[in-house]
């Protein structure tokens, strides 16, 4: 019985071993030039080194994320399709689109959380405010008129700014674009107020002064931007809303590959050089079991749904 079980063992070893025989594709369901499309090119570059196989990142945009999300999860589950999910796509979309192609805990093998990312709440400087008090101030004296941008119904951002309007007790305007790149653009030039963005997509501008960081939505301040409070210390106590990403792959993906993918991706995390680069994005750096990424995956579904069903969230 011993020498049967070595030599199913020894299989087992060597079929992990010979994966990855062919190119990996790995879907980033939201356009290019935001923090997925970041986060997912230097997990695509660090992956293809250690695997000594390419791994090429394919952008496929669409309904909050679903679109790319839904096309993985019909993928054949050999390993050779993964995604970058997310809050919005993994937790926000099961509650936002009632008849979602695919369900994140069943059609979708989780493989571990990336890290976790806060977000900055940021302002045009011609907005009269120096603080979150200040936007909190002005945002009651004029109720509906200071507008916010988002990546997108159901997106990160808006989720944040959602949590933001609950607790600040403010009314703002939501101005959804398709992508946060085209939400940063119009910001940059003052068509809307303020949004939550990503650490690296708007660091350039408030250091050449183009935007005028507020807070951050996270629970410790930014290490590249230590004089930035949170939102927490500005006074809306106990606030945090941290983005998130993980790598999954089509349910029915072979267990011999789904640990392959998870001791690369976390070798990958560990490192110096990976580190150093999720700091410079604003990043946390994770590493998860598969099991306890499917376990946070269900919890942030019922926290967000939450937030989705007090303020009306609708798909647009």
């Amino acid at each position: 019985m011993m020498g049967l079980g070595m030599f199913f063992l020894s299989c087992f070893n060597t079929r992990a071993q010979d994966y990855p025989v062919k190119p990996i594709r790995l879907i980033i369901p939201f356009a290019t030039g935001g923090a997925n499309d970041v986060f997912g090119r230097m997990i695509a570059q660090k992956m293809s080194q250690a695997f000594r196989q390419s791994v090429v990142s394919e952008n496929h945009a669409g309904a909050g994320g679903s679109v790319g999300m839904e096309m993985v999860a019909r993928s054949i589950p050999d390993g050779y399709t993964l995604v970058l999910g997310n809050i919005a796509n993994l937790s926000v979309n099961p509650t936002l689109y009632p008849k979602l192609g695919y369900n994140p805990l069943v059609d979708l093998q989780p493989i571990s959380l990336i890290s976790k990312v806060p977000s900055l709440l940021v302002v045009h400087p011609s907005l009269p405010v120096r603080n979150v008090e200040g936007l909190i101030r002005l945002a009651r004296t004029q109720p509906g008129f200071l507008t916010f941008g988002t990546g997108g119904a159901g997106s990160g951002s808006h989720l944040t700014m959602e949590l933001f309007k609950y607790q600040a007790k403010i009314d703002l305007i939501h101005v959804p674009y398709k992508g946060v790149a085209p939400a940063l653009v119009d910001l940059l030039a003052g068509q809307i107020s303020m949004s939550f963005s990503s650490v690296p997509g708007v660091l350039p501008y408030i250091r050449s002064q183009r935007l005028r960081a507020l807070a951050t939505s996270g629970p410790q301040r930014v290490a590249i931007l230590p004089e930035v409070v949170t939102i927490s210390e500005a006074g809306l106590k106990q606030f945090e809303a941290t983005l998130w990403y993980g790598l999954l792959a089509p349910a029915g993906t072979p267990l011999y590959i789904v640990d392959r993918l998870h001791d690369t991706l976390i070798q990958t995390l560990r490192s110096t050089e990976f580190q150093q680069k999720l700091a410079a994005e604003g990043a946390e750096p994770i590493g998860s079991s598969a099991l306890t990424f499917k376990n946070f995956i269900s919890s942030e579904i019922q926290r967000w749904a939450k937030v989705i069903k007090a303020s009306g969230m609708r798909p647009e």
